[in-house]
Order: structure tokens, then sequence, then C-alpha cells
């Protein structure tokens, strides 16, 4: 076909840059004041956050509460899981809403259960859908897939896709010998999956891990980034989770911004 569009005129465009100045972007707040304040207003539609973490530092815990709370903010969320079922990830979702520990959860009589489900449901105006897939069996290739099936299948367009989590996945591009160098295979996994919230008009958060060095280190920077480098190249936003003996103690977690390219690192 023949496109018209050959780049932005700067002069004769002034005035629909203006425009573009001035628009309102969508974005999807989080429930944490001072996580909107650095990022304008929380995640923009098109982009990628990252979660940095060590093993069992709250990084799974941390997505769910952000998908419950997307969920009640009336989003459409996908959770794609690759490390636990289906079940658990519904099962923290579920403590979430619910406001209980998981232990709680189980000793809930039916009735009691079915009467807070009934209670979520009349509230949230979203949907959520949990999917899994196995550990480093599925690339951007089915997750598009699966949106695609959402929409045709279900009229289901998602606003915000939980991807847990990166360095688990597969990569479309890269195989076979050249799967063995961890610093390409993570990038491009990166690069598919920010493509993939550009291709679908989401806000994509995912996570990783840190390296040795960021084990038990109370003030870790983005050289903390396991495997690959190319994640702090190609995301939008990376949030380090922090836990010490002290912070457990007061069942909280420290977040950290290594990287944001909607605000200044030195804010907050």
């Amino acid at each position: 076909s023949f496109d018209t569009s050959i780049g932005h005129d700067f002069i004769d465009d002034a005035e629909s840059r203006y425009e573009f100045y001035h628009r309102k972007e969508e974005r999807m707040p989080f429930d944490i004041d001072l996580l909107n304040k650095v990022t304008k207003g929380g995640l923009p539609r098109k982009s990628m956050s990252v979660l940095l973490a060590t093993t069992g530092g709250g990084k799974s815990l941390v997505k769910c509460h952000m998908a419950a709370n997307y969920l009640m903010q009336g989003k459409n969320v996908v959770y794609i899981t690759m490390e636990m079922a289906e079940e658990r990830i519904s099962e923290r979702i579920d403590a979430n809403l619910m406001d209980c520990t998981l232990d709680e959860l189980k000793m809930l009589p039916r009735d009691v259960y079915e009467k807070r489900i009934n209670r979520i449901k009349s509230k949230a105006t979203g949907k959520l859908i949990v999917k899994e897939y196995p550990t480093g069996s599925a690339h951007a290739g089915h997750f598009r897939h699966l949106l695609n099936e959402l929409k045709m299948k279900r009229g289901f367009q998602a606003d915000v896709i939980f991807i847990d989590y990166l360095n688990i996945c597969a990569s479309s591009r890269v195989k076979g010998a050249a799967a063995a160098n961890s610093y390409t295979l993570v990038k491009s996994i990166a690069e598919e999956i920010r493509g993939l919230a550009m291709e679908f008009n989401a806000a994509i958060v995912t996570s990783s891990q840190f390296n040795r060095d960021g084990y038990g280190n109370s003030d870790v920077d983005l050289t903390n980034t396991s495997e690959s480098m190319g994640i702090t190249h190609t995301a939008d936003c990376i949030l380090g989770l922090i836990s010490s003996e002290e912070l457990d103690n007061l069942g909280q977690l420290m977040i950290k911004q290594l990287k944001n390219r909607w605000g200044d690192l030195g804010y907050y």
C-alpha cells in the first residue's frame, strides 16, 4: 500500500505536536501514593516494568497484590505464570482481596467463601484471567496467541499483563546454540515482551532476579541484575524489592527505584 506518512515535519506539524504535549496519557494507578508520584500517575500503556528481587523476595507477592488492585479498579488483567500453578496464583489473589492469610483462606467454610466471592464480583468491573505454561517453554508467540484468542472468543482486551517471570520464558528468535549465551537470550526475551506491550496497547509487569552480589544487599543497583544487562536496557521502569530482618519483623518490603523513564531517579 502507499504510505503517506514519511516522518514528522518539525515546522509544519508543530500544531499536532502541541496537541501531543497536552494530551493526557491514560495510566494504571498503583494503590501506593508514592509509586504514583514517581511514575507520574501509574503505569502507562505500551510499557514494560520489571521487579527485581532475590529468590523468595516477594516478586510474585507484589504482582498478585497489583493484579488484585487492578481488577478492583475495573481493568482487564491477564496473569501468565510459569513458576506456580494457576490455582496457587488465584489463591494469593483471593487472600489479597479477602484480606486474610493463606492459612485462614483454607479454613473458610464454603458459604463464607461464596459470600465473599459474590461481594468481590459485585465490586469488580474488570476481569482477571490466570494462565499457566510449563517453565521455559512459552515465548512471546504463545502469549500473543493467548491474547488474540481472548479477544476473539471472549471480547476480552487486556489492560495490564503480568508475566511470572522474564528469565524462565523462552525466546521466539534465539534458539539452539545461541541460547547458551544468557545475555543474548534474556535480552531478546525482554525485547519480544516489550514488543507485545506495544502491539496490544497494554502495560506489562514482569520480574527478574538479583545476581549473587544482590543477595542480602540492602542497597542494590542496576548492576545487581542477574543473567543479562539486556533487561535493564529494555525496561521502562525497574523497581528493586529489598528485604532485611528488620523489615521482615515489621512485615514490610522496601522498594527502590533503579530505572524510571517517566521521572527523575533523584526525586524521592
